[in-house]
């Protein structure tokens, strides 16, 4: 019988198109892998500036052809098409989610069709920032200060929960709405504003999350949240098309397992992402995975 996976894959292709999907070639193109659940390929979707979803594509990839699979990166824009992308099957898997709070409305919108396979990163939040030589302490410290910011808060993706929750529900609770506008475009020009006013020591306020390299790599601070506005921590799960556990036991068993801790997250993305850099995500898993053979024991239970 035709499984209920292998029915929404039926005019993927097409449907990719229209997602606007790029296929990054990290996969073998030599058909279906040889894993113990039946060999077909298993598609990882990822957005390729978060770099939590980055990180564990490639770890996933790694781990998975070990056990013989054939495992393919899908490169998305933003977070609507990712999880129409999964929802359809056109996805198998996004391996770095945010189900419960920051991507809670696609999961409303799309519950019936996906899976939360596990929770691997259980202390995951969404953040305001500004430089460590700022005098703010709190986002409640941005009332009145518009002219020194030029009147904009510096965010990521249109389609980023954080975008929408910081428009919709931060900016007016603070009532920074009438004040302010949310610059938005992506994490990349995020970053790249943020390099240029701490390497000039001015000012700027832009959205954060943790865990998120950046922390580390820029010198900046938390905004204290007194409010509550951007949400309690969430954990960071493995979402899947609806059926994936079915057709694929033992991936979904081992992603159910996955469990990873500060150091060792922090640990997995700095070597992706600082360490080793773009283009080398896949040597910086291996030296990963030969310092963390235990966590590698821990997925089969």
């Amino acid at each position: 019988m035709t499984s209920m996976r292998n029915l929404k894959r039926v005019g993927a292709a097409a449907m990719a198109l229209g997602l606007g999907l790029s296929l990054a070639a990290c996969g073998s193109d030599d058909g279906d892998g040889g894993g113990s659940d039946g060999g077909e390929t298993i598609t990882l979707g990822i957005i390729p500036s978060w770099t939590d979803g980055l990180s564990m594509a490639y770890l996933w990839q790694a781990v998975l052809e070990d056990e013989g699979y054939t495992v393919e990166i899908e490169e998305v824009s933003e977070a609507a098409p990712l999880y129409t992308g999964v929802a359809r099957g056109d996805v198998d898997v996004y391996p770095s989610a945010w189900p419960e709070v920051t991507h809670a409305n696609y999961m409303e919108e799309y519950g019936d069709d996906l899976e939360v396979l596990g929770t691997y990163y259980d202390n995951a939040k969404l953040t305001m920032a500004v430089p460590e030589y700022s005098e703010l302490n709190s986002i409640e410290d941005l009332v009145g200060k518009a002219d020194q910011y030029d009147g904009k808060i510096i965010g990521i993706e249109p389609g980023a929960g954080l975008t929408d929750i910081t428009q919709n529900t931060v900016m007016p609770e603070y009532g920074l709405d009438e004040e302010y506008e949310l610059v938005t475009s992506s994490t990349t020009a995020m970053l790249a504003e943020l390099q240029k006013a701490t390497d000039n020591e001015e000012d700027i306020v832009v959205t954060l999350w943790r865990p998120f390299w950046a922390n580390t790599a820029f010198p900046v601070k938390d905004l204290e949240d007194p409010k509550g506005a951007l949400g309690e921590p969430e954990g960071l799960a493995e979402v899947a098309t609806a059926g994936f556990s079915d057709d694929f036991p033992d991936v979904a068993d081992m992603m159910a397992n996955a469990k990873l801790d500060d150091e060792q997250y922090g640990s997995l993305e700095d070597m992706v992402v600082n360490e080793y850099g773009e283009g080398k995500e896949a040597e910086a898993v291996e030296a990963w995975l030969e310092e963390n053979q235990d966590w590698v024991d821990s997925l089969k239970g």
